[in-house]
């Protein structure tokens, strides 16, 4: 009976220090993410879909789950970026302007760092599948005149995919390095779309500013293990623009099309179905002009308990809010510091050649 009593007080003591153990690595793996800085690309438009120049920081306002939020930054187009400050005794916000820098970027950026990049990071998803065989060299010469095209833009990337992503030319601001990228592709395999893009998207979180990843696709996904919903989630996350050109009809794929219009919208991009060869260029020059006219919007998030889906709302106040119509990303999820660095480290065991872009 005494060797029963001792073992089930000895069994006891562990099973009550293997509990405090528990809990106490439970509150020890706890994590506080703070997000200080999140960006808005926004694109604001008449009712006949013009482009709406001239507007000021005084005539937006912006709401992270229904609270008041203050930008800190404002940039029109390819202008410069400014930075918002309070001064004088009457509490106005001062513009000033902002010195360029680079960092990391999650759903946002650090404090100490505010972004003045002039222009966009684009990186450029060219499909090299099986898909794309008979209008292959239409397509390089659509992509092709896009990049020439582009005024404004930082750098350009040039990827490729079929069922590996190819990292062709990493972030440049040599257009012919690019040019000679996209003359250099060959047709291949089965379509990694969602795979390949998950990676474009983890490239371009690295960066500061606006960035924006176009999709040039010739048909559906037949080789992704990752579903389009967490590749939406992380551009939406890190502030990417994706925009998406499919080749099909979008009649003929409307399990596809349905895919892309979701994933476009939901991180303030567009979608686009062409049918010929003079709509492909349409598409991207519908593209260029609205990277040419974004408003870039940031704020310090006000304080807030919520851990997971913040709703993001836009608007325009005084007159411009009954005449004028607001395309943006409607949220985001706050990433953990392992998820952003997750989002952010080197991934180039995916990758068929090529290196990851330069800050």
């Amino acid at each position: 009976m005494k060797k029963f009593l001792v073992s089930l007080f000895l069994l006891s003591s562990l099973l009550f220090l293997g509990g405090a153990r528990r809990i106490s690595a439970q509150d020890d793996s706890r994590i506080t993410v703070n997000v200080v800085l999140v960006q808005l690309n926004v694109a604001v438009t008449d009712r006949k879909g013009n482009y709406v120049t001239g507007l000021k920081p005084e005539d937006f306002q912006i709401t992270e789950d229904k609270l008041p939020e203050k930008i800190a930054t404002f940039e029109e187009g390819n202008e410069p970026t400014t930075r918002l400050v309070l001064s004088g005794p009457d509490g106005k916000m001062v513009p000033q302007p902002v010195a360029e820098s680079t960092a990391p970027d999650g759903a946002a950026s650090s404090r100490s760092i505010v972004q003045g990049t002039t222009g966009a990071n684009v990186f450029i998803l060219f499909d090299t599948s099986n898909y794309m065989y008979r209008g292959f060299v239409f397509a390089q010469d659509s992509i092709a005149d896009f990049i020439r095209s582009l005024e404004g833009v930082g750098k350009v990337a040039f990827y490729s995919y079929s069922r590996d992503l190819s990292r062709a030319v990493p972030l440049t601001g040599e257009r012919s390095t690019v040019l000679r990228g996209v003359r250099s592709t060959v047709a291949g395999d089965d379509a990694a779309l969602y795979n390949s893009l998950l990676l474009t998207v983890k490239d371009a979180a690295r960066l500061t500013g606006r960035k924006a990843i176009v999709v040039f696709s010739n048909g559906p996904d037949n080789a992704s293990l990752v579903p389009p919903e967490d590749v939406a989630e992380l551009a939406q996350s890190t502030g990417t623009i994706i925009y998406m050109i499919s080749t099909r009809d979008a009649q003929a794929e409307p399990i596809s099309t349905a895919v892309f219009e979701r994933m476009s919208k939901a991180t303030g991009g567009k979608a686009y179905f062409s049918k010929s060869w003079k709509e492909e260029k349409d598409a991207f020059a519908s593209i260029r002009d609205d990277l040419a006219h974004l408003y870039s919007l940031s704020y310090y998030p006000a304080a807030n308990p919520n851990r997971g889906w913040r709703t993001i709302s836009v608007k325009l106040v005084g007159e411009a809010a009954q005449k004028y119509r607001i395309r943006t990303r409607d949220g985001y999820r706050v990433l953990k510091p392992a998820q952003i660095a997750s989002a952010v480290q080197p991934t180039a065991a995916a990758s068929s050649s090529g290196e990851l872009p330069q800050q």
